[in-house]
């Protein structure tokens, strides 16, 4: 992959959906695997930016999560990355344990082809 010059954005600047969201794509620093896809608001991204720990918002319990709490399969972030449209997250971590509540090293384990 071609390096890019790297230009930092303030929270404010990205785009959040209708609902505050903004989907996070999560991925291992050292192998690239895509671990996760969750959703953040800007409280979450604050946490994840202040704890360096990847915190989340659940879209199903309308609530925030911080990935490991209770699993102990923490996600420390090593960088945050946006698109070129400003709606969308590319977060790399370093993994603890397994990122798939299932208990998979990554929750895309499936292949369809």
């Amino acid at each position: 992959m071609k390096k890019t010059n790297l230009k930092r954005t303030k929270i404010p600047e990205l785009k959040f959906d209708e609902k505050g969201l903004i989907p996070a794509i999560v991925q291992d620093y050292k192998s690239g695997d895509i671990l996760m896809v969750a959703y953040m608001n800007k409280e979450s991204i604050k946490i994840t930016l202040k704890e360096k720990r990847t915190c989340f918002y659940s879209r199903s319990r309308k609530e925030l999560w911080r990935k490991g709490e209770t699993s102990g399969h923490i996600q420390e972030v090593r960088a945050i990355y946006y698109d070129c449209d400003m709606d969308a997250l590319l977060i790399k971590v370093k993994q603890t344990g397994v990122a798939c509540h299932t208990g998979e090293w990554s929750c895309f384990y499936r292949r369809i082809v």
